[in-house]
């Protein structure tokens, strides 16, 4: 059980890293909800949206918030699983002249900014795989240990496709949450454009107010905790109903897997944690539905023909499963 002056005090530790971000991020309240989330679940997440939102600003105000080491991977078409892994190259100096010498990769960091990561073909793609699920990398038959905490954030623009290779299902699964991103309304527009055009050169959005306010330790805490909150057993078994209904709701071809339980499970529990509960409502279960399942199902070919959305499908899917009464 967590204690009521732990809950306090993640709390705030969370309310003071919402707060930090948004002095870089401008709105997006929803998609920073749902990146620290993913944060406190110890998942990694697939932002998807059109240039110039600020993905890659969302990635680099946490980093800078929570203190992380930060790499930043832009992928091509001609990036090469060593180019994330790493590799080894032949030392000629010192005393390790003429053995292998190990050079880690980007992934070896806390906070991986995979950008725009459909561009990569599927190979170097699944270099991720082994990373994302175990937190580890093999590199020339050995297995190395990432820093705890470890996080992936993973990007792709839904609207240039041509060029680009889209992600295997295996690998899908591997992220907690799949975040859409949209346009900001007029108001926050237009805060965007005062901020960024008064007194400074240039286009970048300023980053300097952040300020760090927790750290990898106290990162690790919350997730220790989120893992404390209590599920009862009628939320879980209303996470795996509203799971197993995609399995045959008409419009969708492939449901999701088991996977998607756990997770699902996992960000409740992140939600309740950061509105200071110790235990999940049927509420958080709904909350994080569209998030943890619309990059884990497949629409059918003739639901894709006839222009459904994807969200729509899921959303009345999940209308149809009764939510327990606690």
């Amino acid at each position: 059980m967590i204690k009521p002056e732990e809950l306090k005090l993640a709390t705030q530790w969370l309310h003071g890293l919402r707060q930090e971000i948004s002095k870089a991020v401008v709105g997006q309240t929803p998609v920073v909800e749902q990146l620290l989330v993913a944060v406190v679940a110890s998942g990694h997440v697939l932002v998807e949206g059109v240039p110039g939102l600020g993905k890659t600003l969302l990635a680099r105000a946490l980093a800078q918030a929570v203190r992380l080491q930060y790499s930043r991977l832009q992928f091509t078409p001609d990036l090469m699983p060593a180019d994330v892994i790493g590799h080894s190259v032949l030392d000629d100096t010192g005393a390790g002249l003429g053995r292998l010498r190990v050079r880690k990769g980007p992934v070896f960091t806390n906070l991986l900014l995979a950008d725009e990561i459909n561009r990569a073909p599927a190979k170097t793609q699944s270099a991720l795989l082994e990373v994302m699920q175990e937190f580890q990398a093999t590199l020339e038959g050995q297995t190395l240990a990432l820093p705890r905490p470890f996080m992936v954030m993973a990007t792709q623009n839904p609207v240039d496709t041509e060029g680009t290779y889209p992600l295997p299902e295996a690998q899908l699964d591997r992220f907690l949450l799949k975040i859409l991103i949209g346009y900001p309304t007029h108001e926050e527009e237009a805060a965007v454009v005062q901020l960024v055009t008064t007194g400074r050169a240039g286009h970048e959005l300023p980053l300097e107010a952040v300020q760090p306010v927790l750290d990898d330790v106290q990162v690790q805490e919350l997730q220790r905790l989120a893992g404390l909150v209590h599920a009862d057993a009628k939320v879980i078994d209303y996470a795996v109903r509203v799971v197993r209904v995609t399995r045959q709701w008409p419009g969708i071809e492939f449901g999701a897997g088991p996977r998607a339980s756990v997770a699902l499970i996992r960000a409740a529990r992140a939600v309740a944690l950061i509105n200071g509960r110790d235990f999940i409502t049927p509420d958080d279960v709904a909350r994080q539905a569209l998030a943890v399942l619309r990059h884990r199902v497949t629409m059918s070919p003739d639901a894709q023909i006839e222009g459904r959305d994807l969200d729509d499908l899921l959303q009345a899917a999940l209308d149809s499963v009764e939510a327990p009464r606690l």
